[in-house]
């Protein structure tokens, strides 16, 4: 029998009471960190929101009941002759603001270890209580592309309606689960509006912070959402993150040669088709071809796991 999910967080009174004048329906941005974000795209977006939307703290949740601290410890500080500082885990929701003044919720911090099923109920709780029409998730996956071309993304929702205007790049593939995952197939099977965006990160960025994934992560929220998330504020961490790229890449010959033969088979394959990838009439391949050649590059670079 599941415990209470109520009793894993507290709303703050005052930050409800505010959002509670504000009519709804809401939308909710969900960015929870997970064991796979290529580029650090989730961890980027999630920067710039807090950081241009003036949050507010909504919700906070248990932690000491859903971490698993020696799997994932915490950072302590220690100074000369004592700890000075402890780095304490977040799980928590905020309020924010778009450019245009606009409310929405964002769920941010560190994926719980435990009680999966009882975190999932305590969201749907918060998401009837504040009138939340759509959630919308983002994070990056590593995938055989390069940086040079235009970035993809694999999109999912609750229902097919929601990602109708996105290309199928998988058939049926089985992946180790996450937290985010399970959320959205429960809140799916309760009649609840959610979807996701996995970027397609250049799979040798993978372990580098690639802003530009951030970006694309954003600029499709914004499409689901309708909020004007301010995207071009991460346009000076891109020309920067493109400048060293393109230094790493001019002093290695290896990096370069890998590169061009991405490049090579994405235009051939673009040719093919008889134009760009990301056109709406675009001759792609099947989605089992696309998921068996994903499936051969995990294998080969992560033992054969990936995350949606």
């Amino acid at each position: 029998m599941m415990l209470d999910p109520s009793e894993i967080y507290e709303i703050d009174p005052q930050t409800a009471d505010e959002f509670d004048r504000i009519p709804g329906p809401h939308s909710m941005v969900h960015v929870v960190r997970g064991f796979v974000d290529a580029g650090s795209a989730g961890q980027l977006a999630t920067e710039h929101l807090l950081r241009t939307g003036d949050p507010k703290r909504l919700v906070t949740f248990d932690v000491d009941q859903l971490l698993d601290y020696r799997s994932r410890r915490p950072v302590m500080t220690f100074e000369l002759s004592s700890w000075s500082s402890y780095a304490d885990p977040v799980l928590a929701i905020d309020l924010l603001r778009d450019a245009h003044a606009e409310p929405f919720l964002l769920l941010h911090g560190a994926e719980p270890d435990v009680q999966w099923e009882r975190y999932v109920a305590a969201v749907r709780q918060l998401v009837e209580r504040f009138d939340v029409s759509r959630l919308v998730g983002v994070h990056g996956i590593p995938m055989g592309v390069p940086h040079t071309r235009p970035l993809t993304v694999t999109a999912h929702g609750t229902r097919p309606e929601l990602v109708a205007q996105h290309q199928n790049w998988f058939g049926s593939v089985q992946v180790p689960a996450s937290a985010s995952a399970l959320m959205e197939l429960r809140l799916g099977q309760n009649g609840h509006d959610a979807l996701g965006f996995a970027v397609h990160v250049p799979h040798y960025l993978t372990q580098s912070s690639y802003p530009q994934a951030a970006a694309a992560a954003l600029t499709h929220v914004e499409r689901a959402t309708g909020l004007d998330l301010r995207v071009a504020g991460l346009d000076p961490a891109i020309r920067e993150a493109e400048s060293e790229i393109a230094r790493q890449i001019a002093e290695s010959d290896e990096v370069g040669a890998i590169v061009h033969a991405m490049e090579e088979q994405y235009d051939s394959f673009a040719r093919a088709a008889g134009q760009g990838l990301l056109a709406d009439d675009a001759q792609l391949p099947t989605a089992d071809e696309l998921g068996d050649e994903f499936e051969r590059f995990l294998a080969q670079q992560h033992g054969g796991e990936a995350s949606f």
